[in-house]
């Protein structure tokens, strides 16, 4: 480290230690943030059970030693998030609105960002720790979006079902001296007697667990062109869309954060990992052993790494299945020592706590067991998707106001002429007059000829505008629709008028 940046980390810390810099040991510790510490803690426990971040278990051997080994556990939180993620969201679903050239500018928009894999994806995390973020921001005249997880995210004025301002804090290291550096970058969205107020203070720690002293944003390179503050006057959205699961908050009825999917399910993934973590331990005990004497493996006298050939080896080096017993070998004898593998058990065992699972999860029976005869009745086929439907259609909710949130983000950000070098606007218009349409892919659970059987039957019945049923049936928008039906008005009123058997029209 050069001697001036020594002597300035000096000086930031002289300076925090009489107050003239600011300084935080945990980001809840900022005044403006609105969050209690046990919320902070919830969701880091989320995260762990996300990562399959577990200690490890002890236990004691056949000589009452203590040992340690790492859990043999089953990932069920990755698996249910991923699995829902699925469901809910995917590269099918398609996002519009009603104006055409909005329209356009979104798509590029998305697609520059790979917006609908990517959403999939961050939709498996938001679920899994029950709450995230995304915004959008200006880089190079275009417009990008970051993404943040429940950890990152720390409410300031809201309420239990919406959230209006908040911080997100970005976390990077560094290298200094042969020392790990941990820098926090907390931005800051706020609204300020109809301004909109974005915030960026950068914080230094030489711990992990501390937040540090506040220091300026060019000390790191990647923050040197960001603004301390930026005041935003005619915006009507929020510059990022807050996403929570589904559900009420019953560890913190006052939290705006919402539940991981797991939050209600710990002793049960624990009881999975358990039963898992024992079989594994069986399956490894239960290899085959045969117990002979002692002296049926002995090899005679060794001379340079060589047996004796008057008693070599008779079995393959890499034999495990003998076991020596030492004592008289006429009683030790030969027997097996096998331990029994009780896969039925274990097996039942855990197909028990896995259907508690899926149901707490509001999966369907299935999802991660099966009959026991492997084959499910039509019926049980339909329940359990109905169950899975109802589930996924309560996520849509929150997904659906969390995809509308940013596009009103995109095009309020596409309206500032001071975020664009040119300091031209990429869009104008008023956001409030867009009119967004999300199509998710229900597929997966609807049969779509008996779908479209089934609209085309009201079509006929004049129950259903043809539009609708184009655009229902067939992936239209408003425009495409009134074109198909345009086009099939013109071909009707073109085709040649038929004769009956007299001549006649």
């Amino acid at each position: 480290m050069a001697f001036w940046d020594t002597l300035r980390n000096l000086f930031w810390k002289g300076s925090a230690a009489v107050g003239m810099t600011k300084s935080l040991g945990q980001i809840i510790d900022d005044p403006r943030i609105n969050m209690p510490a046990d919320e902070v803690e919830r969701i880091a426990r989320d995260k762990r059970y996300y990562m399959d971040d577990f200690k490890q278990v002890t236990h004691k051997n056949s000589y009452g030693d203590t040992q340690k080994h790492e859990l043999q556990s089953v990932n069920v939180t990755k698996l249910a998030s991923a699995k829902l993620a699925s469901l809910i969201f995917n590269e099918q679903c398609k996002v519009t609105v009603s104006d055409e050239t909005a329209n356009d500018f979104l798509d590029e928009v998305f697609q520059q960002n790979d917006f609908y894999t990517t959403f999939e994806e961050k939709l498996e995390e938001w679920i899994a720790l029950g709450s995230g973020c995304v915004r959008p921001y200006v880089e190079g005249g275009k417009i990008k979006l970051a993404w943040a997880t429940a950890d990152q995210v720390y409410p300031l004025q809201a309420d239990t079902n919406r959230i209006n301002e908040l911080a997100i804090a970005s976390k990077t290291t560094a290298v200094e001296g042969h020392r790990t550096i941990y820098y926090t970058l907390l931005e800051f969205h706020q609204w300020d007697s109809g301004d909109y107020v974005i915030t960026n203070e950068l914080y230094r720690s030489e711990t992990a667990d501390t937040v540090g002293i506040n220091i300026p944003l060019n000390t790191l390179e990647q923050y040197e062109g960001l603004e301390p503050q930026v005041k935003i006057t005619g915006l009507k959205h929020p510059l990022f869309a807050f996403y929570r699961n589904k559900g009420a908050n019953n560890k913190n009825f006052t939290s705006p954060m919402g539940m991981s999917l797991i939050d209600n399910s710990y002793t049960v993934i624990d009881a999975i990992n358990r039963t898992h973590d024992q079989f594994v331990d069986e399956v490894k005990k239960g290899q085959r052993r045969l117990i002979v004497p002692a002296e049926w493996l002995k090899t005679g006298s060794s001379y340079g790494g060589q047996a004796s050939e008057t008693h070599p080896p008779m079995f393959d080096p890499d034999e495990t299945v003998y076991q020596a017993m030492y004592g008289d070998a006429s009683e030790v004898g030969f027997h097996d020592a096998t331990s029994p593998i009780r896969v039925a058990d274990y097996q039942a065992t855990m197909d028990f706590f896995l259907r508690e699972f899926e149901n707490q999860t509001g999966l369907s029976q299935g999802t991660f067991t099966t009959s026991p005869s492997g084959i499910q009745t039509a019926t049980e086929v339909v329940t359990n998707n109905s169950q899975t439907y109802q589930t996924r259609s309560s996520y849509i909710t929150q997904v659906e106001k969390t995809i509308k949130a940013l596009t009103y983000a995109i095009f309020e950000l596409a309206s500032v002429n001071s975020f664009y070098a040119d300091g031209q606007a990429r869009w104008t218009g008023d956001v409030d007059s867009l009119d967004i349409t999300i199509n998710f892919n229900d597929g997966v659970f609807v049969d779509q000829d008996s779908k479209r059987a089934a609209d085309l039957q009201a079509v006929q019945a004049q129950v259903m505008p043809k539009k609708q049923f184009l655009m229902r049936n067939y992936g239209l928008d408003e425009k495409e629709a009134d074109e198909w039906l345009a086009q099939i008005d013109a071909e009707n009123s073109t085709a040649e008028p038929e004769f009956d058997q007299f001549g006649g029209e």
